[in-house]
């Protein structure tokens, strides 16, 4: 069994549960362990860095030391977590001097950085450690003729951390694919959901929200399929305010990745958390109903 330090992250302690629950359930199937890392703490968000850069660094540094212990690689499945302790982790690395400080903060914890570990988001320990044969292997219930608009997002390949194609990557449609789903070609899957813009700008970002959803509308899903608690909650929850705001009558299912591989392993949906969405997945679990058939 693989094991991996796996840090939740703020958002699934609550408003991302269904992320947390499906995440466990669907790795448990594929054979690997989620091990939690012990007194984790946020990795200061997306904004911190702009406030102060130095504490954020200590954030993430301090939960990479963690990981470093245990000896495992730091699986986030939040997008933002991911592209916050990634960079910490390649920052440090390069810069031995920052190290040398922020390690000085970390005494306090009799915890140390060095740089030992790699940093993974959850989809890319299924794609690549797993393998898509492994994944389809244990597909019982393929989602046959369930069309689904794969959305990236926009921190989980930016900004450009390896190697990735960053303007046409296609390994979300891959994983769909191999959980029986067709993923359709949507056109918006790498534009910025809004984030936190919601809060300041509220109808520049309902506007994204907007264009986001009537993309994956007008491309023919049935359901958006995201891999960011930030990007579900602004789909999701935020479209009666879209409607009220623009005088639309857009309404899509917005599930986490894991929920749809979860279904299409024969996973009990309520394990997988669905049954807590504001709009209804009602094509997805209609599809599992036909076996398939739409």
């Amino acid at each position: 069994m693989n094991q991996y330090a796996y840090f939740p992250g703020c958002s699934l302690e609550k408003i991302g549960l269904s992320y947390h629950m499906s995440a466990l359930e669907t790795t448990r199937q594929l054979g690997i362990e989620l091990i939690e890392l012990e007194d984790w703490n946020c990795c200061g968000a997306t904004a911190y860095f702009a406030v102060d850069e130095f504490l954020a660094y200590a954030l993430g540094a301090r939960n990479l030391a963690m990981a470093e212990k245990q000896g495992l690689d730091c699986v986030a499945p939040c997008s933002g977590c991911y592209k916050n302790m990634y960079f910490a982790n390649a920052d440090l690395k390069r810069d031995a001097d920052l190290a040398e400080h922020i390690n000085y903060a970390l005494q306090a914890d009799d915890l140390k950085f060095s740089g030992r570990i790699a940093v993974r988001h959850l989809m890319d320990v299924f794609v690549h450690d797993v393998g898509l044969d492994e994944v389809k292997a244990r597909v019982s219930q393929p989602l046959s003729g369930l069309r689904v608009a794969p959305y990236y997002g926009c921190q989980i390949l930016r900004p450009r951390k390896d190697h990735e194609d960053v303007e046409n990557p296609r390994f979300f449609e891959d994983l769909l694919s191999a959980a029986g789903a067709t993923p359709v070609d949507f056109p918006l899957r790498l534009q910025c959901c809004g984030g936190a813009l919601i809060i300041t700008s509220r109808t520049a970002a309902l506007s994204m929200v907007r264009n986001l959803l009537q993309s994956a509308i007008r491309s023919g899903a049935s359901v958006i399929a995201t891999a960011c608690p930030l990007c579900q909650v602004n789909l999701e929850c935020y479209q009666k305010q879209v409607n009220r705001e623009f005088g639309t009558e857009l309404s899509i299912p917005v599930l986490y990745f894991t929920q749809i591989l979860g279904l299409a392993m024969g996973l009990d949906p309520g394990k997988l958390g669905i049954g807590k969405e504001l709009v209804l997945p009602t094509p997805v679990l209609s599809c599992m109903r036909a076996g398939g058939a739409q």
